[in-house]
């Protein structure tokens, strides 16, 4: 078996000019007054050794830094990409990393495996971690990353004192859209939840269920439609995205008239969505008949509708991760930041039917 070829170092040039190494250094960066003959002979040892340059790697890491950022991403990536608020935060948070010279590092951690993202992580450099998606409460990757001294910013998730967060007050935000409804004069409300817990199918649940979250994004929406709408209906969505949404919505509309909610508040606009359809599907108008509100103020073209839903711009907030995570690399002492959101009444809701 042939040994491989040892690549040549800035040492092994430095060696052939007869020249300092931190002579030949200065020669390739361009940072210091060199003769013009000795750079002439350092670069002509470099091209007859075949040194290109020094290892940019080991330059970055002498200097501490690697320009490389850890996106760890719960689930799939192809998640991810089907989520437009997921990524409008993604673009946002890389336009700021792009305008300091960072490049992202997308880690996908597996629903059924989380300690799998510790053993990709563990081959990598990385200047720092962000989780811009809110995900599990807990999180593995968190002490690995604090073992190695990684900062390391959030949205909300993992809630750990050594993760700084761009935060949501979630509780309040729901309570918008909540609070609009029952103004409208709604009495028959339902919720329709994000993903409680990894591995949740959409089904019906119970407040205590809502109370015992693992996603602090999805309980705390829930927290903040029960403190307005106690003892409403409650269905958890399987996923995030409109086909689910649309069999939660058929859950709570496909019931007798005298049951059925007159308004529908989602903790998503793909999960309205999909309660859209659901109601148009079983011949109920929109919002004539049931009103539906969203969460996040995403773009849905396709939608025949604009949703009364709760604005959270995610481009914005991925900017604002960014912002929060140079800081923090620059050396500043930073704590968790509010992320302000505002209600846009849209064209999906409406005072209650007569009668």
């Amino acid at each position: 078996m042939t040994a491989p070829v040892r690549r040549p170092t800035l040492r092994d040039v430095a060696g052939r000019a007869g020249v300092s190494t931190s002579t030949a250094s200065l020669v390739f960066s361009g940072k210091g007054p060199v003769a013009v003959a000795t750079a002439e002979r350092v670069r002509a040892a470099a091209a007859e050794l075949g040194f290109s340059g020094p290892d940019p790697l080991a330059s970055s890491l002498r200097r501490g830094r690697v320009g490389t950022v850890a996106v760890l991403v719960e689930g799939p990536l192809r998640y991810a990409f089907r989520d437009p608020f997921a990524l409008a935060v993604l673009d946002g948070l890389a336009e700021e990393l792009d305008a300091e010279g960072r490049t992202m590092l997308l880690v996908a951690q597996p629903l059924d495996d989380p300690e799998g993202a510790v053993d990709q992580l563990a081959t990598q450099a990385v200047d720092a971690a962000v989780f811009p998606l809110c995900g599990a409460d807990a999180n593995p990757v968190v002490e690995h990353l604090a073992g190695r001294g990684v900062p390391m910013v959030g949205s909300g998730s993992p809630r750990d004192p050594r993760v700084v967060h761009v935060a949501t007050d979630e509780e309040s935000a729901m309570a918008l859209t909540t609070r609009h409804v029952l103004d409208l004069g709604h009495t028959r409300l339902a919720h329709v939840t994000m993903m409680l817990a990894p591995g949740a199918r959409t089904e019906v649940v119970t407040a205590a269920e809502v109370e015992a979250f693992d996603y602090p994004d999805a309980g705390g929406r829930g927290r903040g439609f029960l403190r307005l709408a106690p003892g409403s209906p409650l269905v958890q969505a399987g996923d995030l995205t409109v086909g689910a949404g649309e069999e939660a919505g058929r859950l709570l509309l496909d019931v007798p008239a005298d049951r059925r909610p007159t308004a529908v508040v989602c903790q998503a606009d793909v999960l309205a969505a999909g309660v859209v359809r659901a109601a148009e599907s079983l011949g109920l108008r929109v919002p004539e008949d049931v009103s539906v509100t969203g969460f996040d103020g995403v773009d849905l073209p396709w939608l025949d509708h604009t949703l009364t839903t709760v604005l959270q711009p995610g481009v914005e907030k991925g900017r604002a991760l960014g912002r929060l995570l140079r800081r923090r690399l620059d050396g500043e002492a930073v704590g968790d930041e509010p992320f302000p959101v505002t209600l846009r009444v849209g064209s999906t809701t409406a005072p209650p039917p007569a009668g």
